[in-house]
């Protein structure tokens, strides 16, 4: 019997009857992911050997490419939604603007230049987080790593 596909295992994974959003912007239902989700409720699984955002995975299978410097913002606010007509490609500050955090606690974050540590948030060494749009150190993302390899 042949492995199944990665559509196909998307698709064992999808309940498409979810529930019909209450903003007017994410028509149609949600289609929920039912499987591995993340701390945020962000759904993953396995593509091509490597763990993905299953919410991202669905936008560029039926849609296309994300577009280089965006993000994808849920405009139907479920994390666990993934069908592709919720999601809006923004830019990471707007991602932030329309997120749950409070207008003070959103400014105060994209203000920040420096990490803890005091590596700038720019160029190279910045990351901003798919599944929120946090910006991350890539720095200390790298040394997290390290000490999490060797403490396994």
């Amino acid at each position: 019997m042949p492995r199944p596909t990665t559509t196909e295992r998307f698709w064992n994974k999808v309940d498409k009857s979810g529930p019909i959003p209450l903003r007017k912007k994410a028509p149609g239902n949600c289609w929920l992911w039912l499987s591995e989700t993340t701390d945020n409720g962000y759904g993953r699984f396995f593509a091509n050997k490597r763990k993905v955002m299953a919410y991202r995975w669905s936008y560029e299978r039926f849609v296309g490419a994300i577009p280089e410097g965006l993000q994808l913002d849920h405009l139907c606010r479920t994390p666990a939604c993934v069908n592709p007509n919720h999601l809006e490609p923004v830019t990471p500050r707007e991602n932030v603007r329309r997120g749950s955090i409070s207008a003070a606690a959103r400014e105060r974050q994209l203000a920040k230049s420096h990490c803890p540590r005091g590596h700038a948030y720019s160029g190279d060494n910045l990351y901003v987080r798919p599944s929120d749009g946090a910006r991350q150190c890539r720095t200390c993302n790298r040394r997290n790593e390290r000490a999490k390899r060797a403490a396994a």
